[in-house]
């Protein structure tokens, strides 16, 4: 008769040789460096986006407005303690031949006027002055038209310039927000209506008939990507 024994697993062993004190610092010191250009790159990613974030979560949480300065005067004292005393932003814009004030997310940028939408390089270049002016669409007035304007919502604001990061916010916009437009020394002012994001690179937004004054913004989402487009419509309520 015959016994049936379990089967017995050999088992392997490795032998690691132990680092030496140098080898183990030099590990040490890799590693930690590894860590830091990681955190290094992640804060120069989404620094803008987390700056962006930080300034509207601490200015609603504490109730504190921008608006338009309308003549009065900004008054002394650094924006910190203005947030300490809930006083209200003033804000000047920045020139009043072509550019836009949105109060709520505190955009205050000029806009290059007649860009060419179908040209990534000339829209590139123009989008690092400011907020562009689609070449195809109207200009600001009482007539019935429609302003499109886009700009950067974006991560890489060393390679874009100052306003790549200008319309990072624009997706905090609900409907009644006021959008204020310069124009050749006049302000017109624009209620948002509609907000919506579209895949893609969708022209209906610029295309699209209109039957009144009407400004549209556009910009992608989410910000830092190419994959939709936030667009804001808003009409116009008030010339000054």
């Amino acid at each position: 008769m015959f016994k049936l024994y379990p089967k017995v697993s050999k088992k392997t062993y490795v032998y690691k040789k132990a680092l030496s004190g140098r080898e183990a610092f030099v590990v040490r010191v890799a590693s930690w460096s590894l860590l830091l250009c990681g955190l290094i790159f992640f804060t120069l990613g989404a620094g803008p986006i987390i700056k962006d974030e930080v300034w509207y979560y601490v200015k609603e949480r504490l109730n504190v407005k921008t608006r338009l300065a309308n003549g009065e005067n900004p008054g002394e004292g650094s924006v910190f303690s203005k947030y300490l005393t809930s006083q209200p932003i003033l804000i000047e814009p920045v020139n009043r031949d072509f550019s836009i004030v949105i109060e709520k997310i505190g955009v205050n940028a000029p806009i290059v006027a007649d860009v060419p939408v179908s040209d990534e390089e000339a829209y590139n270049e123009s989008l690092k002055s400011g907020i562009a002016h689609a070449a195809v669409s109207d200009y600001p007035s009482v007539e019935p038209g429609n302003v499109y304007l886009f700009a950067h919502s974006s991560l890489d604001f060393w390679k874009l310039g100052k306003f790549a990061t200008v319309f990072n916010l624009l997706r905090k916009l609900e409907v009644g927000d006021l959008v204020h437009v310069f124009y050749e020394d006049e302000e017109y002012i624009y209620k948002v209506v509609n907000k919506e994001i579209l895949s893609g690179w969708n022209t209906y937004p610029i295309t699209r008939p209109v039957i009144e004054p009407t400004l549209t913004l556009q910009t992608c989402n989410p910000p830092g990507t190419t994959i939709n487009r936030l667009v804001v419509t808003a009409n116009l309520i008030e010339k000054r």
